[in-house]
């Protein structure tokens, strides 16, 4: 089955590396289904069937989006706050995500070097979707992140990630 790529990146015109990494991913529609969301918030609210209906209808499910102030856009958590309810995604008869293969797409502004500097890790700042995911009883593969991200397109960092996140993704 396709893995569906969730976009939250909440505005993508102004990206350089989720925009990137999407329209390369669009380049494999055979193995991916990317799904933007800022184009499915209308009236600030998702269409919760139309997107249960598209989780459910892909085998794994990846997340990507800029980590900001070390955490996810709001996008992002709304999107999870209003998609993955009880009975669905957990509680009595909520069985859609379990065991199914989920993980993040994540660029980070940060050098790796200063998060742990103040003992940090990404491994840290994704706590909650960990949880989450492990509440869900979804099988969470872990993230792939590219740091330092404002200087990623001049340093060339940003066209070396294409294959290890292609990478990651299909070997989720």
């Amino acid at each position: 089955m396709k893995t569906l790529v969730v976009i939250g990146h909440p505005d993508l015109e102004t990206s350089l590396i989720n925009k990137r990494w999407m329209d390369e991913l669009k380049k494999y529609p055979e193995n991916f289904t990317v799904h933007h969301l800022r184009n499915e918030n209308t009236d600030h609210r998702f269409d919760l069937k139309k997107e249960q209906k598209l989780i459910e209808e892909h085998g794994n499910l990846i997340i990507q989006f800029p980590m900001y102030w070390f955490n996810c856009p709001a996008l992002v958590k709304q999107w999870i706050d209003e998609v993955f309810t009880e009975g669905w995604a957990y509680g009595e008869g909520g069985t859609i995500l379990k065991e199914k293969k989920i993980g993040l797409g994540i660029s980070m502004g940060l050098k790796e070097e200063k998060l742990t500097k103040y003992n940090f890790s990404v491994d840290d700042l994704i706590l909650p979707f960990k949880i989450t995911f492990s509440y869900t009883k979804s099988n969470f593969r872990g993230f792939y992140a590219l740091y330092n991200s404002h200087e990623a397109v001049n340093n060339g960092e940003l066209d070396k990630s294409i294959d290890p996140y292609l990478s990651f993704i299909k070997n989720i």
